[in-house]
């Protein structure tokens, strides 16, 4: 049989390096650990990446899907670093850079009635390799209540309130539950939402968020309040948007704690 030529290993004369080259918009099946059950099944976008040195043409793009495919569908801290390990290996690169991104679904019970319901987040595993140091962030985005203090305090007949997403980034020392970081957000907010609602549940939900009013100033400070008191956390990136409800912009707010 003909020897096929390997055009990506050819010498590239422009002497340009290249930072990142991959794959991306990959879609891919995944067991993610779960507190309540284990594991949970989902379905991951996949971005996967090495840079390239000047001198050569391309990449093996066949190689990423390689690298993939031999860690199999079960998706945690130590299964997922392995992967931009393999792609340093594999490819003969420097760094790695490996993003999952998959919705998360949580059981969730009314607070007056306990109907229950299922809430998704969605959550991103971020890793980047540079030989044999490994960076791995997680991130979450929570949907949330917001009530305005400012318009509680100065309107006679109720208050604005909207929802807003929370972006939420961490580095930990130990693997830290995905249910866990959910839960932290939600505790800074107005109140926490809710797939599922029966009457009273709506005005429980409603009478809290009066009561706890919160810029998303208040929120982002909540939130990084939270989370340099635990020791578990090295870093943190939180970022608010709400989608306001009277104005025809939103607001946000972002804190990035100073230690990465």
């Amino acid at each position: 049989m003909k020897e096929l030529a390997d055009i990506q290993n050819q010498k590239d004369d422009r002497n340009i390096s290249i930072d990142r080259v991959g794959v991306k918009s990959l879609r891919f099946p995944v067991t993610v650990r779960d507190k309540a059950n284990s594991t949970q099944h989902t379905v991951a976008t996949v971005a996967l990446a090495v840079d390239l040195p000047h001198h050569y043409k391309g990449t093996h793009m066949s190689r990423f899907m390689e690298a993939l495919n031999a860690h199999g569908p079960v998706l945690d801290i130590r299964s997922i670093a392995g992967i931009p390990t393999e792609l340093l290996r594999r490819l003969d690169a420097r760094k790695a850079h490996v993003h999952f991104q998959f919705p998360f679904f949580l059981s969730k019970d009314a607070p007056i009635t306990g109907a229950k319901g299922l809430m998704d987040y969605e959550v991103i595993f971020e890793v980047n390799a540079e030989g044999s140091e490994i960076d791995f962030i997680v991130t979450v985005k929570v949907p949330v209540t917001t009530l305005c203090p400012c318009s509680r305090e100065i309107s006679d007949r109720g208050a604005h309130n909207q929802r807003g997403v929370v972006t939420y980034s961490v580095r930990s020392i130990e693997p830290i539950w995905i249910e866990d970081l959910v839960e932290l957000v939600e505790k800074c907010a107005s109140c926490e939402l809710y797939s599922l609602l029966k009457r009273p549940d709506e005005k429980h939900v409603t009478e809290t968020a009066y009561d706890r009013p919160v810029f998303v100033e208040d929120l982002v400070r909540n939130v990084a309040a939270r989370s340099r008191a635990q020791e578990n956390i090295q870093w943190f990136r939180v970022e608010a948007e709400n989608f306001e409800s009277i104005h025809n912009h939103n607001a946000y707010a972002v804190i990035e704690s100073s230690s990465a």
